[in-house]
C-alpha cells in the first residue's frame, strides 16, 4: 500500500459498536415483540438486510423511517411477529430508537486510531450511509470526536457505495482520491466501493463481525484489485502513512 495524506473512515461497526447496540435495542424490542424468538439471530437477519431496504435508502429510493418500517415488518414475518401499521411501527421505533441510542460505545482501538491520526497531523474525515446530524450524535455518544469533514447520506442524496461520495470526502479534504485511504468494514460497501473510486481501499474485517459471508474468490479478486485487509484499527495508522 502507497502511503496516503488522508484518512476517510466510515462509523457505524468501524469506529461504533453498531452490532452491539443493535443487540440492546433488539432485546429490548424482542421482549415486547418477539418474546420467543432468539435475539442473536434476530440482529443476525436484521444486519443482512437480505430485502436490501437500507441499501434501498442509501441509493435514494426509500426515506429512513420508510425503509425501517419495511424492514421491521420483514423481519417480524420471518421470526413470528406482528406485521406493525404506522401506529404500530411508531411505538415500536420509539423503543427501539430509544434502546439502540442506549447501546452507541466505540470499539476500543476507535479512539486511539483517531488520536494518533491526529497528533500526526493527518487529516481525518468521515463518509456513512447515515444522516450527518445523526452520526456526528454517535459519535459524540460514543465519545469520539465528530471531523469537521462528515459526509452523511444527505449531503448528495444517496451513500456508499456511489463513488460520488468518496470524492465528496477526499474533495472536502482538498486532496485527489487517490491521495486517501479509506476504511470500512463492509467488503463491497466500504473497501470496493472506495477503490472504485479511486481511492485506497482498507477493509476492516474485525474476526466474527461480518454482516455477511465472503466468498474466498470475492475475497481473492478483492486483494488483488488492491483493497487491503485488517483485523483491527491498531497499527493501521502507520500501515496507511509509511
Amino acid at each position: 500500500m502507497r502511503p496516503v495524506r488522508a484518512v476517510l473512515l466510515d462509523v457505524d461497526d468501524t469506529l461504533v459498536d453498531t452490532r452491539g447496540a443493535f443487540t440492546v435495542a433488539w432485546r429490548a424490542c424482542c421482549a415486547r415483540y418477539l418474546p420467543h424468538a432468539d435475539v442473536e439471530a434476530v440482529v443476525r437477519t436484521w444486519r443482512a438486510d437480505a430485502g436490501g431496504h437500507y441499501a434501498a435508502y442509501a441509493a435514494g429510493r426509500l426515506g429512513y423511517e420508510e425503509q425501517r418500517h419495511l424492514r421491521v415488518n420483514a423481519l417480524h414475518a420471518e421470526h413470528g411477529g406482528p406485521q406493525l401499521d404506522e401506529a404500530g411501527f411508531a411505538a415500536w421505533n420509539a423503543l427501539f430508537e430509544s434502546a439502540f441510542r442506549s447501546g452507541w460505545r466505540a470499539f476500543d482501538d476507535a479512539g486511539a486510531l483517531l488520536a494518533e491520526l491526529a497528533e500526526r497531523g493527518v487529516p481525518v474525515g468521515m463518509v456513512t450511509n447515515a444522516a450527518s446530524d445523526y452520526q456526528r450524535l454517535k459519535l459524540r455518544t460514543a465519545g469520539l470526536p465528530a471531523p469537521e469533514v462528515l459526509v452523511g447520506v444527505d449531503v448528495l442524496g444517496v451513500g456508499k457505495p456511489d463513488p460520488r461520495v468518496f470524492l465528496e470526502g477526499a474533495r472536502r479534504l482538498g486532496l485527489e482520491p487517490g491521495e486517501a485511504a479509506y476504511v470500512g468494514d463492509e467488503l463491497y460497501v466500504d473497501a470496493l466501493g472506495a477503490q472504485r473510486a479511486g481511492l485506497q481501499g482498507v477493509w476492516l474485517d474485525r474476526p466474527g463481525a461480518r454482516h455477511r459471508p465472503v466468498a474466498q474468490e470475492e475475497l481473492d479478486a478483492a486483494l488483488a484489485s488492491g483493497v487491503r485487509r485488517v483485523e483491527g484499527l491498531s497499527g493501521l495508522a502507520p500501515l496507511l502513512l509509511g
